[in-house]
């Protein structure tokens, strides 16, 4: 398809002589005397050639008014010898090329072929942005900032191999929702995706849940049941909270990743299966490593390729982005009346500390349109969560111990008041006091405090 060409010029015999030229070079050609008629036209050019001197509004006029409806076409400035200076104002008002009258028809074709060579490649450009763009926005993860976009080509890069990936990151920035889109870009998505939460699996039951277990093998197991990796069997498994996992099956998880083989609790038939690992955890594994809570050899195992997740607050150029998907995405499943957001409102939102992570930032914004009377929400209408929360000292700050407690009575006394409140749970007690479930019973044996838990 040919380019088409729109030449505004009050002068008829030049406008005719560029016109036959430019026709039989095979273009396509609109024309006009004016800029007024000119700005008419000018949405199905894909190159403008225009004067500068115009009766009514000027050529620089035209410019301008081309810029501001977002008209990206290439423009050339067409000027009177004398009149250099205009078109050097041109150019820096955003014209690509200028001619200067008179012309030859050789510099004419020379400047025309010159502007289609730059519009093709604007729109080469443009098109690798929406690519781009699209690259960076996995299902429903957005993300603008540097760190997201590495996550994103980290992403790309290891979902078509099997490589185990351990995902690492404060809770609510998204560990769950990358992990699926490992497996939705990977060969096997079409296949099982079973997610295994480690922290509300009891102990006792782990083993079984994870494995399966013939029938007759404890009380209660009446019948055969196949435990989660064969239901994964093909596919893919995501152990969330993997630092949860106790140490006897810490040991039948390295065997999976080494062997890709387990047998069923109750049984002495060793069963191949084919799996890829995917894992995550928000806390510091290698601190559990010192503390001889989680074992190295799984630690390497699953450490394969790691990817660490930024919390909001490290990234909070992702917010504005967020907050509009999220808008857009609660809208239909919500019926509210709110169907945008106002740049105040993101204002807000940017102000924010967001120690939920994205996770209360969607609890925020559909708390806030579910409030919402108006069709955008404004700063007034963010309701975010001003609930005090427990003071963590910074880095600035001065630690200081209760006066005649040593460091390790103090330590007692905060895990005994963890474990009062949590009525003797573990599990709740370790979330409450940042650890894990098996870091905590490591300092709970140290301490000798068993027999009071």
């Amino acid at each position: 398809m040919s380019a088409r060409i729109l030449i505004v010029e009050d002068e008829e015999k030049l406008r005719r002589v560029m016109e036959l030229q430019l026709r039989t070079a095979g273009f396509d050609l609109e024309q006009a005397g004016n800029a007024e008629d000119g700005l008419k036209l000018a949405d199905s050019a894909d190159l403008i050639i225009t004067d500068l001197r115009l009766p009514g509004m000027d050529g620089l006029q035209l410019l301008s008014n081309l810029r501001e409806r977002g008209l990206q076409t290439p423009i050339v400035v067409m000027t009177a010898f004398g009149s250099i200076e205009t078109a050097v104002e041109a150019m820096k008002a955003g014209a690509v090329d200028f001619l200067p009258k008179p012309f030859s028809l050789d510099h004419l074709m020379a400047v025309v072929g010159k502007a289609l060579e730059l519009r093709t490649l604007r729109d080469e450009n443009r098109k690798l942005r929406e690519e781009l763009d699209h690259r960076y926005q996995f299902d429903n993860i957005i993300g603008r900032s540097p760190a997201m976009r590495e996550i994103f080509a980290t992403v790309e890069r290891v979902a078509p191999t099997r490589a185990t990936v351990l995902l690492a990151g404060e809770s609510g920035v998204g560990k769950d929702m990358i992990a699926r889109a490992i497996h939705q870009h990977s060969p096997r998505r079409d296949r099982p995706f079973v997610k295994i939460n480690c922290t509300a699996l009891p102990e006792n039951l782990m083993e079984s849940e994870l494995f399966g277990y013939e029938k007759g093998a404890f009380t209660g197991a009446n019948v055969t049941k196949p435990g989660k990796f064969e239901q994964a069997d093909t596919g893919t498994v995501f152990l969330d909270e993997i630092g949860d996992v106790p140490a006897a099956v810490q040991v039948k998880l390295l065997r999976i990743l080494q062997e890709r083989e387990f047998e069923r609790l109750g049984s002495n038939k060793t069963r191949h299966i084919d799996v890829r690992v995917l894992a995550a955890t928000n806390v510091d594994l290698r601190a559990a490593l010192e503390q001889g809570t989680f074992r190295e050899d799984l630690y390497y195992r699953l450490n394969v390729m790691p990817i660490n997740i930024p919390p909001l607050r490290e990234r909070r150029e992702d917010i504005p982005f967020l907050a509009e998907h999220l808008v857009r995405k609660l809208a239909k499943d919500l019926g509210s009346v709110a169907q945008g957001i106002s740049e105040e409102a993101i204002q807000k939102l940017l102000q924010y500390h967001w120690p939920g992570n994205v996770r209360e930032l969607e609890n925020v914004i559909e708390r806030s349109m579910v409030m919402a009377s108006q069709p955008v929400l404004g700063a007034a209408d963010i309701r975010l969560d001003t609930a005090p929360r427990a003071h963590r000292p910074t880095s600035n700050s001065e630690y200081s111990l209760p006066d005649g407690m040593t460091l390790d009575e103090y330590e007692q006394a905060v895990i005994r008041d963890a474990l009062k409140r949590a009525n003797g749970n573990k599990r709740q007690a370790a979330r409450m006091l940042g650890l894990t479930r098996n870091a905590l019973r490591y300092r709970l044996s140290q301490m000798g405090m068993e027999s009071e838990a």
